[in-house]
Formats: structure tokens, sequence, C-alpha cells
């Protein structure tokens, strides 16, 4: 039956599941196949995906992944797209609180008897595992796991300012900024000019001055707490961020500043553990830089929690659905984990992978500690810059005011405040 037109209507439809027995016993019948989406295309985000492809192939599937480059909401209107059309594809990219929104949209598998088979549920985070299983059923699948707040910090920048302590409050970040300017570098820090990088300023800023805050403001959208103090001093320190930042790089990504960042010509980036593996990717090496929990003001790790996941879309076809279970246990091994992870720069969303062996890199070991740390002091926060937080439509009127505060200086914190409180009382 076709899906009609509207989102509005496609909202009301059943996110009817697919019984596992069919879905399993099709993959003994056929040759699997599996079409999938996302957004990863080049860098180390392609080299990844490509690599999981191959496994797929290897195990004597029919991978056909087709790319979607750009920010998320471009993906996701192609997704769209092929809704509407009536062709989902087996799976797709999709996190966060987009999941439940979206598995109201079609039809969904129920993963819920491959995922225990598998035990997959007792080696992920339990509020990780929640976003996933909407309805209190697992419908799509999270691979890895990124801090959007690490903090990278350049050896041979580090050595010209002659620090060789890492920072660990917004008080200390602020005076080392200061320190490698002082030592010749015009901007210290090397973040980009994008939306995703405008708003991972400011949600490392506040996160960091108060994770109480921000779960309460940008979490739960509480009111008092989005006109509070706190997000007023976010918006201060986002301020200080933008200033040490290069404002020629314009809306470019942080990557066309990683070679001044190595060579100390800046000194520090506020990014996800992505950066990793883009550095990677570009030949550089792990010795160039350090990784470590971005600033807290109380002094213990804050982890802006970011994770990508696999959904899965009901198809018809016997060769999909084995692809789809095929696509799903290949998610879940610890091997696949390990390899996606070594490629990108993230850590396994399996909390029993070991990352004591060759191919891990400090700042990796260091972000997985961050977290366990995180969980334990209830200072693990979702990041709104990639869309954990918050729906899309949200979160792209919260960017939306982020952005023009960071690129416009003329606004004030307190008026930024009052903008971003209207923002979301005008989306919700």
């Amino acid at each position: 039956m076709p899906i009609t037109t509207t989102r509005r209507r496609l909202l009301a439809g059943s996110a009817a599941a697919l019984a596992l027995p069919a879905f399993a016993r099709a993959q003994g019948a056929v040759k699997p196949r599996l079409t999938a989406i996302s957004q990863w295309s080049a860098g180390s985000d392609g080299a990844a995906i490509t690599a999981l492809g191959k496994k797929f192939e290897e195990k004597g599937g029919v991978w056909q992944h087709s790319p979607v480059p750009g920010f998320t909401t471009e993906m996701m209107n192609k997704l769209r797209a092929q809704i509407i059309a009536g062709d989902p594809p087996a799976c797709s990219q999709l996190k966060g609180p987009e999941i439940a929104a979206w598995s109201k949209i079609a039809p969904t598998v129920d993963l819920d008897a491959v995922v225990a088979a598998a035990g997959y549920e007792k080696v992920v985070a339990p509020d990780l595992a929640k976003l996933h299983k909407p309805g209190g059923k697992w419908i799509a699948l999270p691979l890895q796991i990124y801090s959007t707040n690490m903090l990278f910090l350049s050896k041979r920048g580090m050595d010209k300012a002659k620090a060789d302590k890492i920072p660990v409050t917004w008080a200390d970040f602020n005076a080392l900024a200061e320190k490698m300017k002082s030592a010749g570098m015009a901007y210290p820090l090397a973040n980009g000019g994008t939306r995703p990088d405008d708003g991972q300023k400011f949600e490392a800023s506040f996160a960091g001055i108060s994770p109480t805050a921000y779960r309460a403001a940008i979490m739960n959208l509480d009111k008092k707490a989005l006109e509070g103090p706190e997000i007023k001093a976010a918006f201060a320190q986002t301020r200080k961020i933008a200033d040490w930042c290069d404002p020629n790089v314009g809306a470019q990504p942080y990557a066309v500043n990683l070679k001044r960042f190595v060579d100390g010509d800046m000194g520090m980036l506020i990014n996800g553990g992505w950066a990793q593996g883009v550095l990677k990717n570009a030949g550089f090496k792990f010795e160039d830089y350090v990784i470590a929990p971005g600033p807290s003001d109380n002094g213990k790790p804050v982890f802006l929690l970011n994770a990508d996941a696999f959904i899965f879309w009901q198809r018809k076809e016997a060769d999909l659905q084995a692809g789809q279970m095929l696509m799903a246990q290949l998610v879940m091994d610890p091997a696949i984990q390990t390899m996606y992870s070594q490629i990108t720069g993230s850590i396994p969303v399996r909390t029993d992978v070991d990352l004591s062996g060759e191919g891990w890199s400090d700042g990796q070991r260091r972000t997985a500690a961050a977290l366990k740390d995180a969980v334990a002091s209830n200072q693990a926060v979702l990041s709104v810059a990639h869309n954990m937080a918050q729906e899309n439509g949200l979160t792209a009127a919260m960017i939306d005011v982020i952005t023009e505060y960071v690129k416009n200086k003329t606004i004030k914190p307190e008026e930024a405040v009052t903008r971003l409180a209207d923002a979301v009382e005008g989306a919700r």
C-alpha cells in the first residue's frame, strides 16, 4: 500500500514490527542484500562504512550503500522521500530522539530476538539502549560513541606556549588560550565555522559549566533553566571560544585547520573523537597531539554523548530481510565495532571491548574512561549539536540562534538567552 505524502499523516501511521522467525529463515533461503543510506561518504567515515560493506560482502551479501554527503538533514530528506515513495532502505543511519519520531512514520523491524541472541543489551549503557528501543522494542542498533567535547591539544602548540598542564576547568582553558595567543598564535583554537561546530562550542561551554543545568534546559526544555544564569555564562564562554577561532574559515569545517593545529600554529581543538579519525586519515600521528576530556568547572569529566546507529525498515523482499539479519549481526559484533572505531576515532558501544591493545589511542582510552566516570557521577548528557538531545526540528531552531550568535558579535549573551528560549517555545 502506498505511503501518504505528508509528514503529519505519516506520523499517524503504525510502527508495525516484522516478526523475526520469517526474518531469520529468509537469511538461509536467499543471498542477503542490503540497501542502506547514510551521510558517510568521505574521510574516515567513508573509509569505515566502506570497510563495513566489505565485511558484509565477505559474508556473502550484496552491499548497496547510497551515501548522502552533508549534514544529517540532507540524509533525512532523502530518507523521507524514499519512505513517501513506498521504498524505504532496508536500513539507514539515524540516532537519538529521531529514532522514536521516525519509527512512527513507517513500519520498522522488531530486533528483540536477534539482540537477545547476541546478548547485546547487557553490554550497552542503559540510557543509550532506551533511545534505540522506543516502545520497549529494539528497532535500531547503536554502532559507535563519541564525546563531542573532547579537548585536543597540539604538542607543538603546547611547546610553543611553554605549557605542560592539560586544562581542567574553563578558567584553565581560557588562561591557556591567552598564553598561546601571547606566544604568537593569532588563533589558538582550531575549530571551524559549520553549524554543528558552532553548536559544539555552545554545548561544550554549557555542559562544562553545569551539566545539571544543561540537562534541565537543553534535554528537558525547562523554562527556568533556559533563562538561568548558567546558560548566560555558557553564551559568554562561547563568545570567548569564537573569538579565538580564525574568522576566515567562515562556514568551513574544522578539518581545514588540522595542519596548522599539528604544526603548532593553533594550539587547541574542541571536538568529537571523529577528529582523531580525520587526523589519522590525513597521515598525522597520535604523537602529534593529546586528547583529554573537555573543560568542566566541577573538576569531573562531562561526556556530551553522540552515538551513531542504524534503524531497520520493514521490507517484504526475502533477500533484504536476510540482509537486515546479517547487518544486525555485524553491527553488534565486537570485532566489527573494534574495526569501525579504530578507523573513525570513536569508542565502541559495547562496554566489553578491550581498548588496551594496539590500534587504540590513549585518547580513545581516556574517552572510554571519561564515559565511565561521567555515567557514575551523572555527568553524561546528550549532544544538541548532533541531534541527540532533541528531534531535528527543535535542534535546528536552537542551532539557528547559536550560529547567529557566534557569527554576530553585536549580540550580547543575555539577548542570546532570550532568543534561544523564544526559539524553543516556537518550535515545541
